[in-house]
């Protein structure tokens, strides 16, 4: 009988995670651990680790099982504890939907960050409800370099930092993160988030993740980034009434963020299972030291 620890594959745009099943939360996953499976060399390679639990199960989640059965316990690749996802909410559900755990249509996933609705779509697309964005109050600005540019602040259940470039490339490297300021705007640090207009409606950003560096994707930075460009052109739904929709290219593909009347913001994009495995038990608690 296999005593490996079963894991899975899967990406959103390029945002890319190790999912591990767990639904009684019996797999103890500290961050060595997590650092180790996410190690693209030595490990599986990913950006973040999506621990798959019943939401009854998990002491951060037991206050939620009644309106989502399922909690995404999330990780960055770093083994640090993250708040919300947005890429990872919409591979949890793939991975939900692939196990025959849940049907087409709607469903609700549990996070730090907050019940999350979903919907899986027959197309394959996967829209997530992401809640409010908040804005706060104050100024910020990151820089690179020598470069200083003002951001919006943004904060989508996890802290983002938006700012507006002239070209991508301005970002640099983004091997460490940006500098910001005031240190107090955030105290445990920030995603930041560089941005260039494409068109009306339509923008490309790149993305310093908290915890794992320069990914492919961020769906949660994705979200900020629209309501930051909003604001910039003028429009708030919540005063206007009407949904305001944006394009936003990341590295890895295209989401599509709708901001709502009632201030709800919803994303839609995909959602990819790609293998499956079992984890060397022995390796992993080497590995976790």
């Amino acid at each position: 009988m296999s005593t490996g620890i079963a894991f899975l594959k899967g990406h959103g745009t390029e945002n890319d995670f190790v999912i591990v099943p767990d639904p009684e939360n019996a797999v103890e996953l500290s961050p060595a651990a997590v650092a180790a499976l996410c190690d693209r060399r030595a490990g599986i390679g990913g950006d973040g680790v999506l621990h798959v639990v019943r939401s009854a199960a998990h002491p951060e989640a037991r206050a939620m099982a009644a309106d989502a059965e399922w909690f995404m316990d999330y990780r960055n690749g770093d083994g640090s504890v993250a708040e919300m996802c947005g890429n990872g909410v919409r591979v949890f559900a793939r991975y939900l939907r692939h196990a025959g755990l849940v049907a087409e249509g709607d469903l609700a996933v549990a996070t730090r960050g907050g019940v999350k609705s979903v919907h899986v779509a027959k197309d394959g697309d996967i829209t997530v409800g992401m809640g409010r964005a908040r804005l706060p109050e104050g100024d910020v600005a990151v820089s690179v370099g020598t470069h200083v540019w003002p951001a919006r602040n943004v904060n989508m259940g996890n802290p983002h930092a938006v700012a507006f470039v002239d070209d991508l490339a301005d970002a640099g490297d983004l091997l460490s993160a940006p500098p910001f300021h005031p240190a107090a705007a955030y105290p445990d640090g920030v995603n930041v988030e560089f941005v260039v207009d494409r068109g009306p409606g339509h923008v490309a950003m790149r993305v310093h993740e908290r915890g794992s560096g320069e990914t492919r994707s961020c769906g949660t930075g994705a979200c900020a980034v629209a309501v930051a460009a909003a604001r910039r052109d003028g429009a708030d739904p919540a005063v206007t009434g009407t949904p305001v929709t944006y394009r936003v290219d990341v590295l890895g593909g295209t989401l599509v963020i709708t901001e709502r009347a009632d201030g709800e913001i919803e994303m839609t994009g995909p959602a990819v299972i790609v293998a499956e495995g079992e984890i060397e038990r022995e390796w992993l608690e080497t590995a976790a030291g």
